[in-house]
């Protein structure tokens, strides 16, 4: 990875507390994308909402000890601090129970807000935080801006429409699917193909979107990235949970592709980050760039 430049990052979306069995930790989808980029040397803001209390100031502290900028987390006197009932199957595989309404639900775009994305290099958001009309409003405000789109899709049932889904591709420069994400979606688009190749070229063409990834879980991931295909078979790692392999695997891609990667040399250490993740509890474990290497290195 190239770190001659300091990319500068916004991520718009759901901030929250991932509530397991016997702990809680700090996550949801953007925040973990916009953690995992602040540890790879990127100057990260977060626009998001929390409510006015113990959970919120919490998530503030927490945000703010680790280097995010925290102006554009609104505290909210209405909405309480979101919260996700996070359960793991036996295989470590994660379902969600996501409280609604909360106050990422509710996001208010101020000028400090509208500045920053005028002037970053990349904006990073999701599906899940559309869910409300106030702050998927808010976010189509932010889209209007020139800067590079990654959108991060999270189905989360019954949190989202096709029709929504649809406008938030046609936003994006970049477009990051499981493989299962990305077949629902192209069937429900009326896609004539089956293939996981096939679709992800039928949805470039569709959204016109030039950049499309597809992680599958511990089969690796595929990108699309200016007309030709790459790929990653993945890394065997012992799985303890899958919350935010997808989203630190996303953070890492991004990164390396904007600092001057080769597409092949991201996907592989996207691959490696992600794997390491899931080989590890929480979305936002400690990980050290000897440990994707060696990852990376014991492979070949």
């Amino acid at each position: 990875m190239n770190n001659n430049r300091k990319l500068k990052v916004v991520a718009f979306g759901e901030i929250l507390w991932d509530v397991f069995e016997n702990e809680k930790k700090i996550g949801g989808a953007p925040l973990n994308v916009a953690l995992r980029m602040k540890s790879l040397g990127c100057e990260v803001s977060m626009i998001s909402g929390v409510g006015n209390d113990d959970n919120g100031d919490a998530i503030l502290h927490e945000v703010e000890s680790l280097g995010i900028d925290t102006n554009t987390i609104s505290k909210s006197e209405t909405y309480p601090t979101g919260l996700v009932k996070v359960t793991l199957d036996k295989n470590g595989s994660a379902t969600y129970d996501i409280h609604y309404p909360s106050a990422w639900d509710k996001i208010e775009i101020n000028d400090y807000a509208q500045k920053l994305v005028k002037n970053a290099d990349v904006l990073i958001y999701g599906s899940l935080v559309c869910r409300d009309d106030v702050s998927r409003k808010s976010l189509e405000s932010l889209l209007q801006n020139e800067v590079f789109k990654v959108f991060d899709v999270n189905l989360r049932k019954p949190h989202y429409s096709y029709e929504i889904l649809e406008k938030l591709m046609l936003e994006a420069n970049f477009i990051k699917f499981n493989d299962e994400e990305i077949l629902e979606i192209s069937a429900a688009l009326q896609s004539p193909f089956t293939s996981l190749e096939e679709n992800i070229h039928f949805i470039a063409t569709h959204t016109n979107t030039p950049s499309i990834c597809v992680t599958k879980g511990k089969h690796g991931a595929v990108l699309l990235w200016k007309g030709t295909l790459y790929e990653n078979a993945g890394y065997a790692v012992k799985v303890v949970d899958t919350v935010g392999a997808g989203d630190s695997f996303l953070a890492s891609l991004i990164t390396c592709l904007l600092t001057g990667s080769t597409p092949q040399k991201a996907i592989d250490f996207a691959c490696a980050v992600g794997a390491l993740v899931a080989a590890s509890s929480g979305a936002n474990p400690d990980i050290s760039l000897v440990e994707i290497q060696k990852m990376i290195s014991a492979k070949k």
